[in-house]
């Protein structure tokens, strides 16, 4: 444990939101000096849930030593509490039996009285959707307020319905109170808005339409209501194990302690740096050599110290500086100075010319970076080879040019088609495997006012292109394919399904999926983990698949899946598929060797994992890390089914490669695609319109670095390289559209 500090933040106690999950336990281990009876008294604070209790079970020794300890209630409270237990609801504390040495305490959250109810209103919250769904296939999500649906005849008992799911929120309600007493928190008053709007709706069908997204909106805010009430957080600093009657420790501070901290924290705030940390002494690293059972001795001493920038948040921060200081200064005797650094990418190349850029930046691949020389190329190692083979060759390919590399993989995020099992068994509908499988499903999802989602954008025309075995680029990305035969026929079947299937141009994936709105999307799988948490309700009735794919000559089906540099504008960043992220070294460090050091050890399996799932603990479920590494990303806590089919389209993956200019393209397409589906001008003159200027941005950016600017003056080597680093795409197929022999 660290000493207190008024302005460092020191892990000296235990849980809060990271420990609220049912079912997450921890153990204590300590040693009495004889057997006998004891008490125990835990210093606590729950102030994450007003008007709601949080529930432990406590342990001794592997064992329940009696039933009042299977639930014990923690209640809100914005300050540090001292609690014998047992005296909240008897004159005298409980005693436990101990026997002489070590012993063990573990405490579990559990839901207690909560539990019934939460998976009650988890059941009543897709009867919810159910009936909203039902409601939608007759009179649309958006109902014409001068029409009378005549929803008694045409929905039998669905007033019914309404008036008893009215009747179950107030009887949970009136419970809730009983349960918190005097205090009625935000819980309890949005239960009750739900209820009174219900009971509107069973009183006065006829508005029944009028409210339908009153109703809606309430679906929502009760799935988010079951996420909060479930998590059961609870905050620990110390456990004291006494003979009965000791006296226990004061648990808040006096009138002076929290003047004098007060005042301490105020003077150190103007010379404290709160975005950096790290920067082990040797003292340091000989403690945690001792902890992990090394001799300091023994541990490699290099003097030397890299600077490290992380554009991510403060949360990120901690955990990879607690990684770096129990993991990997021990391990190398390099120390790692962190900085967190708010827009980091427009801030590399000032520091650059300043002299105070970092050596690594994490999160700031970038070829852009490249081009002005302010990144070095990492091939140049002599173990490259060795530690590429962690990642899918797509990863890299947003940061290559020609043969050299400038970043490594951190995240890999992809495609994949999210479905509503219940709605498509609903409606008699197979999960479709091709893009003319979704356009034969569209007639009977437009019947009953729903929809097949997937962004409007230039990541979804990608995915048509590259199914067809055709690149967005010419070799060594001398210019566009976008005005290829291939490219005008995909653009012009992705328009149709706008124009003439009715795709929405616009619209929020999770609410319209949870909803039922949109039983079938597309979207990045970084998607799943946040459906998890917002939508429990639909727990097992919703999975993820391949994305929609083209059947080839030989019968198969090609699922590729296009993925740029994420942040990169000219990669076509995180569109449809998600994106890649990666770490750089900098060009102008002096320690490029410490540096590789660092990024081999970033990057292996075992920290990837471990960063994932100490976000995961810290930020739950819904921060699941799309970590690159492939076996990193196998030892994530998912299902079989969904890493096979996550591993599965994995395959399908290819990198779009960087080039100067190629935010222009992006620019470019999307005004040619807003062209044609919202101003409904014809494909091929709008591409012929459009194109040719991303191509001559591309040619003058390409003469700025002093790169070639027409096919024929590019050397073969650089061509036939071009297309060895594809998996999927056809290289004759290709040239042959092009006319290029």
């Amino acid at each position: 444990m660290r000493e207190y500090h008024p302005v460092q933040q020191r892990l000296n106690a235990i849980g809060g939101h990271r420990w609220s999950i049912n079912g997450d336990w921890i153990t204590w281990e300590f040693e009495v000096p004889e057997s006998g009876l004891y008490q125990i008294a835990i210093k606590n604070k729950q102030d994450q849930q007003r008007g709601i209790n949080s529930h432990r079970e406590i342990r001794v020794n592997g064992k329940i030593p009696f039933q009042e300890v299977r639930v014990l209630s923690f209640p809100f409270s914005n300050y540090y509490n001292m609690d014998l237990l047992g005296m909240e609801d008897r004159d005298e504390p409980y005693l436990f039996y101990l026997e002489e040495g070590k012993n063990t305490i573990s405490m579990e959250v559990v839901l207690g009285d909560l539990s019934d109810i939460i998976r009650g209103i988890e059941q009543q919250l897709y009867n919810m959707s159910s009936v909203y769904r039902r409601i939608i296939m007759i009179t649309s999500p958006d109902p014409d307020p001068l029409r009378d649906y005549n929803l008694q005849q045409r929905i039998p008992g669905i007033i019914e319905i309404i008036g008893h799911q009215a009747a179950y929120f107030e009887n949970i309600i009136e419970e809730l109170e009983d349960m918190a007493g005097e205090i009625r928190g935000e819980q309890i008053t949005m239960l009750d808005n739900i209820a009174r709007t219900m009971r509107r709706m069973a009183d006065s069908p006829r508005t029944i339409p009028d409210r339908l997204p009153e109703y809606r909106d309430n679906i929502g805010a009760l799935g988010n209501w079951v996420q909060n009430i479930s998590n059961q957080a609870l905050a620990i600093d110390f456990m004291v194990v006494s003979s009965p009657g000791k006296e226990l420790p004061r648990a808040q501070p006096t009138f002076m302690e929290s003047l004098r901290h007060e005042a301490r924290a105020f003077i150190q705030s103007f010379t404290f740096d709160y975005d950096r940390i790290g920067n082990l002494s040797d003292e340091d690293i000989r403690k945690i050599g001792e902890a992990m059972g090394r001799d300091f001795d023994e541990i490699e001493r290099r003097d030397e110290q890299i600077t490290v920038w992380l554009g991510y948040g403060r949360d990120q921060l901690m955990v990879l500086n607690q990684m770096i200081e129990d993991s990997f200064s021990p391990e190398t005797g390099i120390t790692v100075q962190l900085q967190l650094i708010s827009g980091m990418q427009g801030l590399l190349i000032p520091a650059t010319l300043a002299g105070t850029a970092p050596d690594v930046a994490i999160g700031a691949a970038n070829v852009e970076l490249a081009f002005r020389g302010a990144l070095h190329d990492l091939s140049e190692f002599d173990d490259f080879d060795q530690v590429a083979e962690r990642f899918h060759p797509s990863a890299f390919i947003p940061y290559r040019f020609r043969d050299e590399v400038y970043g490594l993989p951190e995240t890999q995020n992809f495609a994949m088609m999210f479905y509503r099992r219940d709605i498509l068994e609903q409606l008699g509908l197979e999960v479709p495997r091709t893009w003319d499988d979704i356009i034969a499903i569209l007639p009977t999802l437009d019947r009953y006012h729903m929809d097949f989602g997937m962004a409007p954008q230039m990541g979804s025309m990608l995915m048509f292109l590259y199914q067809q075995g055709v690149s967005v680029y010419q070799p060594d990305m001398v210019a566009t394919n976008l005005d290829s035969e291939t490219a005008i026929d995909r653009l012009g079947y992705m328009s149709d399904l706008y124009l003439i299937h009715r795709l929405p141009y616009a619209f929020n994936f999770f609410n319209r999926f949870r909803m039922g709105e949109m039983p079938l999307a597309v979207s990045n799988y970084g998607a799943f983990n946040q459906l998890q948490i917002f939508a429990p309700e639909l727990r097992g009735e919703w999975s993820f698949t391949l994305i929609p794919g083209t059947r080839q000559s030989d019968g198969s089906i090609a699922h590729t899946n296009p993925v740029g540099g994420q942040g990169d504008a000219a990669t076509i960043a995180g569109l449809v598929g998600g994106g890649t992220r990666g770490t750089v070294i900098m060009d102008s460090s002096e320690k490029k060797e410490p540096a590789w050091e660092f990024l081999k050890w970033w990057t292996s399996a075992q920290p990837q994992y471990r960063f994932g799932f100490e976000l995961e603990n810290l930020m739950g479920d819904a921060a699941r890390y799309a970590t690159a590494n492939i076996e990193g990303m196998q030892m994530l806590p998912w299902r079989p089914e969904q890493r096979e089919a996550l591993l599965e389209q994995w395959e399908w993956v290819e990198g779009i490669p960087p080039m100067p200019g190629g935010y222009y393209v992006t620019r470019q397409f999307d005004w040619a695609f807003r062209a044609i589906v919202l101003n409904h001008e014809p494909v091929r003159e709008t591409i012929e319109e459009y194109i040719p200027r991303a191509d001559r941005e591309i040619a003058r950016k390409r003469a700025e670095f002093g790169y070639e600017t027409k096919l024929e003056d590019i050397d073969e080597k650089w061509i036939r390289y071009f297309w060895d680093n594809f998996t999927h795409l056809d290289r004759l197929e290709a040239e042959e559209f092009r006319g290029i022999r």
